[in-house]
């Protein structure tokens, strides 16, 4: 028993002293198997740079992840509620009637003799639109005038991929606007833009642009508001653009310009490119020029504009100085639309538009759009300078007379005039001693085409009496006391009298 107890004793040392060994053993490879994969692996068990960085390179760090974040916010807010659009259009383009290949096809434009038949054609266009409102089962999407063009089919792809067929509500072609609508399936729900101020929007402002830029579907670019209230653009526009610097090539009309807290402030529109690609110049609609266009398309199918009757001029510095107006931003009332609410307010031509509605005017399009978006039936103080004097007119305003407006038969006079000071007249043509004003343009069909009067002709009286600057041509021009206006005018080298229209 003693042999045996001492035996046993001495195996259980051994097991003893042997698990110890293996114990340490493991722990001694563990520590080098780590400190391996530490050495190796650096990417995965090192510490993040930014924890051993200074105190101020974390703060910066943490204020860039904080604009990161705020950027990620307004993608999730707003890309689910920009659409792609895809539209097929006809068109009729004039062709020979004649084969393709017949030889003298080559050589000329139109074959000799042959006559011409107009043919019809479809293209495909591709834009970006807004989803603005959904009213139980129809979904309404914000676009550009120009993306749904007079589209025979279009589709709208939504950001989730589903592809619905659409159709036009309405389109205004001066704001350069459009709204289509889709049945959606039942119970569906749409993330509906949230539309911002754009009257608040800044320069230097964040900008972040959504669209479908040549079909890369919701596509997010970021930048900067370069500049606000720009003017131009596309012949016959009359908003005022928000510019940025963000990027906005081809397909992107239509889509979203969203502000930093995911609002829509303005719809991508046009850029400024001699290559038809981004360099840094786009512009967007200001979202609040078209939310009162929204409830017309839905309720109307058409923008309901105010109306005023007057036919702008933005004047030369030259011309501008006669009128004793401020160079800089003055808009003339060249002409006044007979039985319009400006010719029946006072309004008279050669006044100097000041403001609408207590609102300062600087530009044609200003006033344009002023006037728009004032509902019918509304009286409107319509500020203007009158020979160096300050008026306040009262203005009824009507809902806009197509008919009446585009009757140049009711312009009174229908017709330009420049400053003979004007700089793009060749100072050393003109006939010495003659004063008067330099005609600029004559509408068609006005009551001054009527009489005779023509583009570049000089009037030196108006009713017989000598007028030497354009403050004087619209002075004699609306004289009170006389109720009809003739002219007498110099062309080349000679004086002619025209007869006399009824004011």
């Amino acid at each position: 028993m003693d042999k045996q107890r001492k035996h046993g004793g001495r195996n259980l040392r051994i097991f003893a002293v042997a698990l110890a060994s293996m114990l340490v053993g493991a722990a001694i490879t563990y520590w080098g198997v780590a400190q391996g994969v530490k050495a190796h692996s650096g990417r995965v068990f090192a510490e993040s740079p930014a924890a051993t960085a200074p105190a101020s390179t974390k703060a910066a760090i943490a204020g860039a992840e904080s604009v990161q974040e705020a950027f990620r916010y307004v993608t999730d807010t707003v890309t689910p509620a920009v659409v792609e659009i895809n539209v097929v259009e006809k068109v009729q383009r004039t062709q020979p009637d004649v084969p393709d290949d017949f030889p003298w096809n080559f050589f000329f434009d139109q074959p000799n003799g042959r006559s011409q038949k107009p043919r019809s054609y479809t293209q495909q266009g591709l834009g970006s639109g807004i989803i603005v409102r959904q009213s139980g089962r129809t979904v309404y999407v914000l676009t550009n005038a120009h993306v749904a063009g007079s589209a025979s089919e279009i589709s709208v792809t939504t950001n989730d991929q589903k592809k619905y067929k659409a159709s036009l509500v309405g389109k205004d072609e001066k704001r350069d606007i459009a709204l289509i609508k889709f049945s959606a399936e039942r119970n569906a729900g749409f993330s509906v833009a949230t539309l911002g101020d754009s009257s608040s929007v800044r320069v230097g402002d964040w900008a972040i642009a959504i669209g479908s830029p040549f079909g890369f579907v919701s596509s997010v670019t970021a930048g900067i508001v370069s500049a606000v209230h720009r003017s131009g653009g596309p012949e016959g526009n009359i908003n005022d653009f928000i510019q940025t610097d963000a990027s906005i090539n081809p397909g992107n009309s239509g889509g979203a310009l969203a502000n930093i807290r995911g609002e829509v402030v303005g719809i991508n529109t046009w850029i400024a490119s001699q290559s038809g690609g981004n360099i840094g110049l786009g512009f967007a609609i200001p979202i609040d020029n078209v939310k009162k266009a929204i409830d017309d398309f839905i309720s109307k199918g058409k923008v309901e504009d105010g109306w005023l009757g007057i036919g702008l001029d933005v004047p030369d510095e030259a011309t501008a100085k006669e009128l004793s107006a401020d160079p800089k931003g003055a808009v003339v009332a060249a002409s006044v639309v007979k039985g319009s609410p400006a010719y029946k307010g006072g309004i008279l031509p050669g006044d100097v538009i000041q403001s609408v509605d207590g609102r300062a005017v600087s530009s044609a399009e200003e006033v344009q759009r002023l006037v728009a978006e004032l509902p019918a039936g509304k009286g409107t103080a319509i500020q203007v300078q009158r020979q160096g004097r300050s008026l306040s007119l009262k203005v009824q305003i009507e809902a806009r007379n197509d008919k009446l407006a585009a009757d140049t038969k009711s312009y009174a006079p229908g017709l330009v005039v420049r400053s003979l000071r004007f700089d793009q007249i060749d100072q050393d043509a003109l006939p010495k001693g003659v004063r008067g004003v330099f005609v600029a343009s004559v509408a068609d069909k006005s009551p001054a085409d009527a009489l005779g009067v023509q583009a570049q002709d000089i009037i030196t009286e108006v009713n017989d009496k000598a007028v030497s600057s354009v403050g004087e041509f619209y002075a004699a021009l609306s004289d009170p006391k006389e109720s009809k206006v003739s002219f007498t005018i110099y062309r080349d080298g000679q004086t002619l009298s025209t007869a006399a229209y009824k004011k």
